[in-house]
């Protein structure tokens, strides 16, 4: 490790395991002796872990960058130092060469697969500065086992809750989808490498884990004796040798929903009461062409057989409105499905294309004034459902594992096994700190839209 602190900065955009990688690149850099900071203006490093799901992701992160560009203009203009600003994640695979040729005061683009060679380029990108040289550093390369093996002799920062990635990439090829082409292929790491990053968070003191994946459910990891490790399995196995308390998985596909995964959540008592399971449309034509490899009908017999194991189960969905070809009847299929079901939240958003994909290329798109009636609609579904969640959570106790401070000194916020945000004011800072990271039975006394309140059973 440098003797010298240095201050990191990192905006996440994004999904979950953007998020995971935001908190290994923390290890990593911390391991160089960096600090984190909150500002990017006094930070030595600044990075920009960015997301290319969404309709006019990149440009979002071109405008961060010419704001960025302002500050070190100044910085050098006063004689400071000149910070480094690298581009990191899916939008820098999918650009690559062509963030740094649009915006030269990019001084390092890396993929998802390649940060854990950031120490190195970092120490390049400065000694090409010292020599008085625009760094051009890229690295797009997409060794996802040469990134885990990395990753796994690095120090995990302590704290209650974490995610464990446990597969990357996709074999699916949704239509409307970049993954497979900014994360790569289908990978599921080894088991013993996957236990060996859960031990560390179990020492480290962590209470609920999160297995990550693009397509979790479908993990197969590989174990030093030949044997395939199922997710099911997984799980089991966690909960029988580590003290997790609360273990959940994101983000599941519809059809590597297994019999003895959906059985998981009846029998193991850490497995949490919640189910991310996007169905994307509720018309079959539409999830067709999306090339989701599912039916509606095939969907609802998954939602039916995990209800008959666990009737207590929170469900959580994506959505897509206005794909190529969706009808008035199509949307209606999705509101019919939405209303069978009935999601303790969701996520929805307008069809936006993704360049590249076959979806972007396809004739019948539908008007953008429709797409925003319709998702309108949907949300206004979604919002009530989630609001008549919350409310019938009044008056029961449940379990909340308090990890967050809240906009007042004395509040905390954790979530509930069914993945709600609680919040309890427990009178002082002092009494904040003394609660922090504990897991505590609460009785729920209000609720909101989006969150609950709480106060201790004792």
């Amino acid at each position: 490790m440098t003797t010298d602190s240095k201050k990191l900065y990192i905006k996440t955009y994004g999904c979950q395991m953007n998020v995971y990688d935001t908190e290994r690149m923390v290890d990593v850099m911390v391991h160089e002796g960096y600090t984190v900071t909150e500002t990017p203006d006094d930070a030595d490093l600044i990075v920009l872990n960015t997301c290319h799901i969404r309709e006019k992701a990149a440009e979002k992160v071109y405008s961060d960058i010419g704001r960025l560009r302002v500050m070190k203009q100044k910085q050098v203009k006063n004689g400071g130092k000149e910070t480094l600003l690298a581009v990191g994640g899916c939008v820098a695979q999918a650009e690559g060469s062509e963030i740094q040729r649009r915006m030269p005061v990019v001084d390092m683009v890396f993929g998802p697969q390649t940060y854990h060679r950031l120490p190195e380029m970092t120490k390049a990108a400065d000694k090409a500065k010292q020599a008085g040289e625009r760094p051009r550093i890229v690295d797009t390369d997409l060794s996802v086992s040469e990134k885990f093996d990395s990753l796994s002799q690095k120090p995990i920062t302590p704290k209650k809750t974490a995610f464990l990635t446990i597969q990357e990439g996709c074999d699916k090829f949704c239509t409307y989808c970049v993954v497979p082409y900014t994360r790569g292929g289908e990978f599921s790491r080894r088991f013993e490498d996957v236990m060996q990053d859960a031990v560390k968070l179990n020492d480290a003191g962590v209470l609920e884990v999160t297995l990550l994946g693009q397509n979790v459910n479908a993990y197969h990891g590989m174990s030093a004796l030949g044997e395939e490790w199922s997710l099911a399995r997984l799980i089991r196995h966690l909960a029988d040798t580590t003290d997790f308390k609360r273990i959940r998985y994101t983000t599941s596909h519809p059809g590597d929903m297994t019999d003895e995964l959906i059985a998981i959540h009846g029998e193991v008592e850490q497995c949490m009461p919640y189910l991310h399971l996007p169905v994307q449309s509720g018309s079959d034509k539409i999830v067709k062409a999306m090339n989701r490899h599912h039916t509606i009908a095939t969907y609802m017999k998954t939602i039916e057989d995990i209800r008959k194991v666990r009737p207590d189960i929170a469900l959580s969905g994506d959505f897509i409105v206005g794909f190529p070809g969706e009808t008035d009847a199509d949307f209606q299929k999705t509101m019919d499905v939405v209303r069978q079901v009935n999601y303790a939240q969701a996520y929805s958003f307008m069809y936006s294309a993704r360049p590249g994909t076959p979806a972007a290329a396809q004739d019948d798109q539908v008007e953008s004034h429709v797409k925003s009636e319709r998702l309108a609609e949907l949300q206004a579904e979604l919002n009530r459902q989630q609001r008549a969640f919350n409310d019938a959570s009044v008056g029961k106790i449940m379990p909340v594992l308090l990890d967050r401070t809240g906009k007042e000194a004395s509040h905390l916020v954790g979530r509930s096994p069914y993945m709600q945000a609680v919040y309890v004011d427990v009178g002082t800072e002092e009494a904040a700190a003394q609660h922090f990271g504990k897991l505590v039975d609460m009785k729920i006394i209000s609720a909101g839209p989006r969150s609950l309140k709480g106060e201790f059973v004792n």
